[in-house]
């Protein structure tokens, strides 16, 4: 069994079970792992492609940290919509955002998508501060789908590949990704809400991206529709995908998120893991009642 600081050993042995034997784990206390870890196993490069060489812990704690936002602020016209905002998102999860309209919550999307541009602060993608390349590798449907009404689900996909230099062969991929294999020549002008929320995912994942954003993507839905949506949300963690969607339905982001972050009046008031036993609502109402007898 593993007590103290050798609990961190086995997070790390279950990450690396290939490299570290459990003997080896018993032996070394914390401290002594990063130089003895690097030391012994640097030689292999498939551990070097996933383990910088550093004896900084902290380092590897943050090495599934996909997103990280530091002290992010926009003003618009002297109207501060995001203020200093600070939130880390883990790789291959669902993170929600949280928080009343008019919260903050699209705005925040809206820069990491290349939208907007920080009045401040720092945005962090894999490790390395936000550039226009990075939105290669992120998809994002924000407000309403981009479609085109007299086009069939395909044809729709068919432009943005032709824009994005991919083959045909991954209209087919995203179709089935998100259940829209059996529209036929059914234009998207006639589809149901949720299928276009639906073919707006598929077009934001055509890319292959490592990040997806989505703006309170359950809007107007029905209640059978919202439920295929979350599950097709769910889905995406095991394709090497990783999620930050808002909402300001807390039930819906319970159900999605593996963590919540909870904004209003621009300000993050709450960030944690979604647990079963946490009381979230009256998290909830504890970080939008202070926010407002702040403003």
């Amino acid at each position: 069994s593993y007590t103290g600081e050798n609990v961190e050993l086995k997070a790390v042995a279950d990450r690396y079970g290939a490299y570290l034997p459990i003997n080896f784990m018993k032996r070394y206390s914390a401290e002594a792992i990063g130089n003895k870890f690097i030391r012994i196993f640097m030689k292999s490069s498939k551990l070097s492609a996933i383990l910088s060489v550093t004896t900084n812990r902290k380092d590897i704690q943050s090495m599934d940290k996909i997103l990280k936002i530091t002290e992010l602020t926009k003003s618009f016209k002297g109207q501060i919509a995001v203020n200093r905002i600070s939130l880390s998102v883990e790789r291959n999860s669902v993170y929600g955002l949280l928080g009343p309209n008019g919260a903050g919550k699209s705005t925040i999307l809206k820069m990491i998508a290349g939208i907007f541009k920080p009045t401040s602060g720092r945005i962090e993608v894999d490790g390395h501060d936000w550039s226009r390349n990075d939105l290669k590798e992120i998809g994002a449907l924000i407000e309403n789908p981009p479609l085109y009404d007299n086009l069939t689900a395909y044809e729709n996909l068919k432009v943005r590949t032709l824009a994005l230099g991919l083959s045909d062969d991954r209209i087919s991929e995203v179709l089935t990704a998100v259940q829209l294999t059996d529209t036929g020549k059914k234009k998207a002008g006639q589809f149901s809400l949720g299928m276009k929320q639906r073919l707006g995912i598929a077009l934001a994942l055509l890319g292959h991206p490592k990040l997806l954003i989505l703006d309170e993507p359950t809007n107007g839905l029905d209640p059978i529709g919202i439920q295929d949506l979350r599950e097709l949300i769910r889905s995406f963690s095991a394709k090497g995908i990783t999620t930050i969607l808002s909402s300001h339905i807390l039930s819906e982001v319970e159900q999605i998120a593996d963590h919540i972050g909870i904004i209003s009046n621009g300000k993050l008031g709450y960030e944690g893991e979604v647990h079963k036993d946490a009381d979230l609502e009256r998290i909830f109402m504890e970080v939008v009642g202070s926010a407002r007898g702040e403003g």
